[in-house]
């Protein structure tokens, strides 16, 4: 399967996903976005269109941590570190958005990882 077709098909799941799922202000929505190198997080309010807190591989409070490690690996500490970011926003629920993503393997690291930094979801 070429990456133009394997594109396209996690475009139509997400925007599938997005019919049914919506952050608001007292729940927001935890966006994961999955690249070769790197993952991405952030916490949306979607009524305002504003990015509450956002966190990635590329974080500089990451980048002492990510050295010797494997990408899921990141992914948790990704988490967790979202966990952080928006726990200090004063948001303790959020809405899991997977982005069209299949939930395995990073995306779920990034899932437990936030869940163990003590968000609910």
């Amino acid at each position: 399967m070429s990456d133009k077709v394997r594109n396209s098909s996690r475009i139509r799941r997400k925007r599938s996903i997005r019919k049914r799922l919506s952050g608001t202000t007292e729940r927001p929505r935890l966006s994961v976005f999955r690249s070769c190198k790197h993952i991405y997080a952030q916490v949306i309010d979607d009524t305002t269109g504003s990015t509450l807190a956002a966190a990635s591989t590329k974080s500089p409070e990451l980048r002492d941590q990510l050295a010797g490690k494997n990408k899921t690996e990141h992914a948790a500490l990704v988490g967790a570190l979202i966990a952080q970011k928006t726990l200090a926003a004063e948001i303790s629920q959020v809405v899991f958005d997977r982005n069209g993503f299949i939930y395995h393997g990073r995306v779920k690291a990034v899932a437990d990882g936030a869940r163990e930094g003590g968000l609910q979801f």
